[in-house]
């Protein structure tokens, strides 16, 4: 009896598996699936291109230069015993102001002494003159009534005395020059660049006092772009004084001493194109640089770096789009039908900030602003704004 029970219970196991199976084999689960859920638009902002007219505004860059630029040098030489107060660095003077005074104790002795000769040589030649005259009565007086000789009326005598008077003037006017010299005078109105020489100090003829410039105008030599001359009007200039003269508008500016803005004219073009960088390079042109009216903050300041924004033609009916829509500077994306398209293009002009295109796009296109990362034509959009 224990035995049949023994092999009871395993075969009891045994059926209820065998159930348990068949119920899940009968009626296996089964799962609910949904219809495919659709794909959100990338929501973007768009600009809608119009035909217009585009004022192009060129950039370049260069340093301040002095349009008249000399050395000042002693004429004469000697101890330097006063400078004008503005002789300094950076000090400025007008025409006619006295830079320096050279000691001039020793040509007023020489004008002194060429006077003297002056003088002597007048005595001479008016003592010569009565010799002369003395002895053409006397030829009157006892002669045969024939011409008297040269020789007879002391001409080359006369000659002479007046040749001496001649140099002796002459050598008086030297020493009054050198005399004049020894004040040396600014010869334009202008600012000291740099000082040579000072108070106390002997110098020779031909020794450089002082570098010096006129102040009523400075120049900004400006490079530009081989692809842009033909985007701005240039002035021209042919042999005999022939010139035409457009006076393009500049606006230079500067961030080296706060932001300051300087108005400027082109008024000329360099006769060669550079060597170095193969690029033809035009003058700025600022009048009266050092006015208050013209720089009432700070004045320009010779050497200083700016930047310059130079007018040029006005484009008509052309499509201007921002640089940040460009990718790859090749192509942009618009949006036709709720989806993107991509589309090539060709940027005629150029800058910071904006091309100017002249195939690729038409008018009223939808250009995406949007920063777009790994996208493709076909994807669908949403414009910002728009439900």
């Amino acid at each position: 009896m224990n035995r049949y029970k023994k092999l009871i219970l395993p075969i009891s196991i045994i059926v209820v598996c065998v159930v348990v199976v068949f119920a899940i084999t009968a009626n296996p689960p089964q799962t609910k699936r949904g219809a495919p859920t659709k794909a959100s638009p990338v929501v973007v902002e768009v600009q809608q291109l119009v035909i217009q007219d585009y004022g192009v505004l060129l950039e370049s860059f260069g340093t301040v230069t002095p349009q008249v630029q000399s050395t000042l040098v002693a004429q004469s030489a000697g101890q330097i015993v006063s400078v004008n107060e503005q002789f300094r660095d950076g000090g400025f003077f007008e025409k006619g102001d006295v830079l320096v005074k050279i000691d001039e104790r020793d040509y007023k002795a020489q004008a002194n002494i060429a006077t003297a000769n002056v003088l002597l040589a007048e005595q001479s030649l008016m003592e010569e003159q009565a010799q002369s005259a003395l002895a053409k009565r006397n030829w009157e007086r006892l002669g045969d009534g024939s011409q008297p000789s040269s020789l007879v009326l002391r001409e080359p005598q006369l000659k002479a005395a007046k040749a001496a008077l001649l140099s002796a003037q002459a050598q008086l006017q030297i020493a009054n020059l050198s005399l004049e010299r020894t004040s040396v005078i600014a010869p334009f109105d202008g600012r000291i660049l740099s000082t040579e020489a000072d108070l106390g100090q002997v110098v020779s003829t031909n020794s450089a006092i002082a570098s010096i410039y006129a102040s009523d105008v400075v120049e900004v030599r400006l490079p530009i772009n081989n692809n842009d001359l033909a985007l701005i009007e240039l002035p021209k200039e042919y042999r005999k004084n022939t010139a035409v003269i457009t006076n393009t508008p500049v606006v230079l500016y500067s961030d080296l001493l706060g932001q300051q803005q300087w108005q400027a004219k082109i008024v000329r073009t360099e006769g060669s194109i550079d060597s170095s960088t193969q690029q033809l390079y035009v003058v700025a042109q600022i009048d009266d640089p050092f006015s208050l009216q013209t720089n009432p903050d700070m004045p320009i300041k010779i050497g200083q770096y700016v930047t310059a924004q130079l007018k040029g033609k006005t484009l008509s009916d052309v499509i201007v789009i921002p640089n940040n829509a460009i990718y790859q500077g090749s192509y942009v994306f618009i949006v036709q039908d709720e989806v993107l398209q991509r589309k090539s293009i060709t940027i005629r002009w150029q800058n910071g900030q904006d091309a100017v295109i002249s195939a690729g796009l038409s008018e009223n296109d939808l250009l995406v602003t949007t920063p777009l990362g790994q996208v493709s034509s076909g994807t669908r959009v949403q414009i910002l704004g728009q439900n």
